[in-house]
């Protein structure tokens, strides 16, 4: 005995696909509606008439004498009835939709199990004009759906682009919620709270603060360095030093010293923490002392041990994490977890011109709640960096505003 179940968007299709491959006396054994899910389950997506039906299995007739084969009821064979007509005078609002049901005639007692499948039946039409009139199953607006997709399309996380999207469900009116671009006007409000800020780094004349800069290799750390150097030394006219502990990559120490002549600062080199503590005392009537460190892998614990004996010795007043915004999201949220142990205070973001997208931030800005101090959005020194706002970061995450100022 062979059964076979059929979808299709409506029951005459349905029915259609089995008296195609099962022949016009098969049995139908059961129906019932099917509900697809769309974006990893989050909305409802169209229902589908779900059909089991077999060839092979005899079940009493449940339909008219008119719709049955000559002789095939002698062999207890139900045949798929052709599409009803309408019913003359039934509205169209009618939760049957017009369909004559199919049943026994007048005086006949119904075959066992037929009522029940009707009443099935039944209540799965009433339950689909329930939902076409948006009862609570309802779809998302077309507004809140275009926003949620550009949610995705943003890189931001399923599971946060659905808070944000019920967090304002629930609480903007619907006029705001059927135009999108007020709709994500409010979740840049919302992102705008979660986004912390961290300001600039301060430096008081007559007052040594050492800023050093962590993380791993191939984030920007010495460019970003360069940056601040000059704009602190050029543009605000403090007395700036450097120190690098970054003899480990090749032509490292000369790149930075290349900065150090042509911006006229004094520079530092440290190869160990026994030197830092002198070499911090060199540099002690600066205003500002800029450390620059050597990359370290988030896994290897050696050399973030290493990492923290310099901060330490060094006695650094702030320590900045350098990520790159074009890494991935876990690596992102792994690393600021890795180098939490070397007394991180503050984030720069790097990068932000290479990156498509920046939804991979919001993790970063929820786990390690580190404020945000710069942004950097290309290599020019000393113009590509600037000061973190959590207006613009929310606006860069939403991919409603560009990296270049104009």
């Amino acid at each position: 005995m062979e059964i076979r179940t059929y979808r299709a968007t409506s029951m005459h299709e349905a029915l259609s696909l089995v008296r195609r491959d099962l022949g016009p006396d098969a049995a139908v054994l059961h129906t019932r509606e099917v509900q697809s899910r769309r974006f990893f389950g989050l909305l409802r997506g169209r229902s589908r008439i779900e059909v089991t039906a077999s060839a092979g299995v005899n079940v009493p007739s449940r339909l008219p004498e008119a719709c049955v084969r000559p002789g095939a009821a002698a062999r207890g064979a139900a045949r798929i009835a052709p599409p009803a007509r309408p019913v003359p005078g039934r509205s169209a609002g009618d939760p049957l939709g017009g369909v004559r049901q199919a049943g026994p005639r007048a005086g006949e007692q119904p075959p066992s199990g037929v009522e029940d499948q009707l009443s099935d039946l039944r209540i799965m039409l009433q339950e689909l004009c329930r939902q076409n009139r948006g009862g609570p199953g309802r779809e998302l607006p077309d507004g809140l759906f275009r926003v949620f997709t550009d949610l995705i399309e943003a890189d931001i996380n399923e599971e946060i682009a659905r808070q944000l999207i019920e967090h304002i469900r629930c609480e903007a009116p619907n006029d705001e919620l059927a135009d999108p671009m007020l709709a994500k006007a409010r979740i840049g409000r919302i992102l705008e709270t979660e986004i912390p800020v961290g300001g600039p780094i301060h430096a008081t004349p007559g007052r040594r603060r050492l800023v050093a800069l962590v993380g791993p290799t191939g984030v920007g750390k010495t460019t970003t360095i360069a940056k601040l150097a000059a704009n602190f030394r050029l543009r605000q006219r403090q007395n700036v030093g450097l120190i690098t502990v970054d003899t480990y990559r090749i032509a490292a120490v000369e790149q930075l010293r290349t900065y150090a002549d042509i911006i006229d600062l004094p520079m530092e080199v440290v190869s160990s923490p026994r030197e830092m503590r002198s070499a911090a005392r060199r540099l002690e009537g600066l205003d500002l002392i800029l450390m620059d460190t050597a990359g370290r892998s988030p896994r290897d614990e050696i050399k973030i041990q290493e990492l923290r004996s310099f901060l330490s010795e060094a006695e650094a007043d702030e320590v900045h994490l350098v990520l790159s915004s074009v890494a991935g999201e876990r690596a992102l949220v792994h690393t600021a977890a890795r180098f939490a142990s070397v007394g991180t205070t503050g984030m720069i973001l790097t990068k932000l011109d290479e990156a498509t997208s920046l939804g991979n931030l919001l993790p970063l800005v929820r786990s390690s709640r580190l404020p945000i101090s710069y942004l950097t959005i290309g290599q020019n020194v000393p113009d590509d960096i600037e000061t973190a706002e959590s207006g613009r970061l929310a606006r860069l995450v939403l991919g409603t505003e560009s990296v270049y100022r104009k």
